[in-house]
């Protein structure tokens, strides 16, 4: 790779996000002078980022040279794997590929952008076309979601298949169950490389099939009988039409309470996933209907604040209540970083009265993504020279590795984000890298995780901030007493003691300094910035986050 430019005699890999990490899904394929994006994901902020909700990665690489990309693929609709495509297509103008549900619910996103006329070219399932250098086909598999596609890329120098998500599902309960004869196929015609899901890496035997879930989520609601709500991943279609004919079965009505999970109901509805399903009940006729007549299905199973959930849980939702006796149900898994957000969930609804019930008491989940026995079948099929594990931490993909090559496959490489691996020719090597991060969404702006926002704001959480206000004359003197505003640093009416003693502090260092440094306003500043934070450590062992404002007359 010369100046950005792949060559024509090399294959190239390098993931910008979702390698050492679950979210944020992002890899470019390089070869014979282009790239080619595969997933453009996000994920969601918490305690360790505060004030940003949405995460993205980095694509500063790809925009300095997104003359030379191609075209953009979405395997699937998880916000992880295309939900950055609001936020940084603008950035990257390229063609944007999708199946039809993938692109309703992207269209669904952009209705609130100045993107509403982003091109999208709808490709059928199984499809097959060309982008740029690249013969692509999809292939069509199971998961969590509909339509989710594994992405065969083929070149002169070997064929790559890139999983996206995946599991072996033989009851998917909405859409095809996983094209294993053209899974075969690929395996017989040569594979140089597999990328693959790692998620569960860690994890014995199958994830399980979607189907199994009926009659035990059908006797768990059928002993309650007071409101029940329900919560899982707003995306999981195939969840959502078994919560409706659970509700059917015990005489309840269903009623969906979140906007993603209208805005996915929508897709399906448009791309025919929910025939045959009634209409649901909206939020804000719940109240109209008896407690015992309702199944509340509601966003919130990550214990994300502003979910439908955990609006309820905090008594902050405008049309809907839980209350002691009621029963919340998690249909879902905890994803690695979410613990902390669904156990604060979890407490406030048991502080109501709500019983809560979830997988580590009953049969109400199943995963979307490939056990250890499901990885093994797929390398069976396959047969790659090469394995590569992406999307999971480091722990799933070194497991996933060793994994691999207990299916006798040659190779197997971890790769990070920003390093650029050569898969052909030769054995697979990292040749490279680049930059490489995240953005967060501040407000309405994306700001760098690791510039200075983040940074000033962990140290004005951590210890605070204070403001000394100077009116100096033009010999440099104080003139009155100097103004303090303190936040996170002292309780209300200890600000007087703290403020004389700075006070003094800072007037003792200006007049040590000559009568030219007391005209420097930048001399000035640093020595009584450096006075007023040696007297916050000395009284209150802190170092908060000190400015000073100075006025001269």
């Amino acid at each position: 790779m010369k100046n950005g430019r792949p060559g024509k005699d090399e294959l190239l890999l390098l993931p910008l996000g979702g390698a050492g990490e679950i979210g944020m899904n992002l890899s470019l394929y390089g070869h014979a002078g282009s790239w080619l994006m595969v997933d453009l994901g996000i994920t969601f902020g918490g305690e360790t980022t505060p004030g940003i909700e949405v995460l993205m990665p980095d694509p500063a690489f790809i925009v300095e040279h997104r003359d030379k990309l191609v075209g953009l693929i979405l395997t699937h609709a998880h916000e992880d794997h295309l939900g950055a495509v609001p936020y940084l297509w603008s950035r990257l103008r390229c063609p944007v590929y999708a199946t039809p549900f993938a692109a309703a619910v992207l269209r669904q996103k952009l209705r609130d952008t100045d993107l509403r006329d982003l091109p999208i070219t709808e490709v059928p399932l199984s499809g097959r076309f060309k982008v740029g250098p690249f013969d692509i086909e999809l292939v069509t598999l199971t998961h969590s979601i509909p339509e989710p596609n594994a992405v065969v890329i083929r070149t002169p120098l070997g064929v790559v298949l890139h999983t996206g998500d995946w599991k072996l599902d033989p009851d998917p309960v909405i859409g095809p169950t996983t094209d294993e004869a053209a899974l075969r196929r690929l395996g017989d015609d040569g594979v140089l490389a597999m990328v693959c899901d790692s998620t569960n890496a860690l994890v014995p035997g199958e994830s399980g099939s979607e189907a199994a879930l009926h009659d035990s989520l059908s006797e768990l609601v059928g002993r309650y009988r007071e409101r029940v709500a329900i919560t899982s991943f707003s995306s999981n279609v195939a969840r959502l039409k078994t919560f409706t004919e659970v509700a059917r079965a015990h005489g309840r009505r269903p009623a969906l309470v979140g906007r993603s999970l209208w805005r996915m109901e929508q897709a399906a509805r448009a791309t025919g996933y929910l025939k045959g399903v009634p209409e649901f009940v909206t939020e804000h006729d719940v109240g109209y209907l008896p407690r015992d007549e309702v199944l509340l299905i509601c966003t919130g199973s990550q214990g994300e604040p502003r979910s439908a959930l955990a609006r309820i849980a905090r008594g902050e939702h405008s049309a809907v209540e839980l209350q002691a006796g009621d029963v919340a149900i998690f249909s879902s898994r905890v994803i690695p970083g979410n613990e902390h957000s669904i156990g604060r969930l979890q407490n406030n609804l048991i502080g109501l009265g709500v019983e809560v019930v979830g997988s580590d008491s009953h049969f109400v989940h199943v995963s979307g993504h490939p056990a250890q026995d499901e990885l093994t079948r797929m390398y069976q099929w396959v047969r790659p020279a090469i394995a590569v594990p992406v999307h999971g931490e480091l722990r799933h993909m070194m497991a996933h590795a060793r994994l691999a090559e207990s299916c006798q496959v040659p190779q197997a490489i971890v790769p990070a984000n920003g390093r650029v691996i050569r898969l052909a020719p030769g054995p697979a090597e990292v040749v490279g890298e680049v930059r490489s991060g995240r953005l967060g969404l501040d407000g309405t702006v994306l700001v760098p995780l690791e510039g200075t926002v983040l940074k000033s704001r962990h140290r004005i959480a951590f210890n605070g901030v204070v403001v000394v206000t100077l009116v100096l004359d033009t010999k440099g003197r104080i003139l009155g007493q100097p103004q303090l505003t303190l936040q996170g640093v002292v309780e209300p009416g200890e600000e007087a003691a703290l403020a004389a003693g700075i006070g003094a502090a800072i007037g003792e260092a200006l007049e040590s300094l000559s009568l030219a440094e007391r005209r420097s306003d930048e001399v000035v500043r640093e020595a009584a910035r450096r006075a007023a934070r040696r007297v916050l450590r000395e009284l209150r062992g802190k170092k908060p986050t000190t400015d000073i404002h100075l006025v001269r007359v």
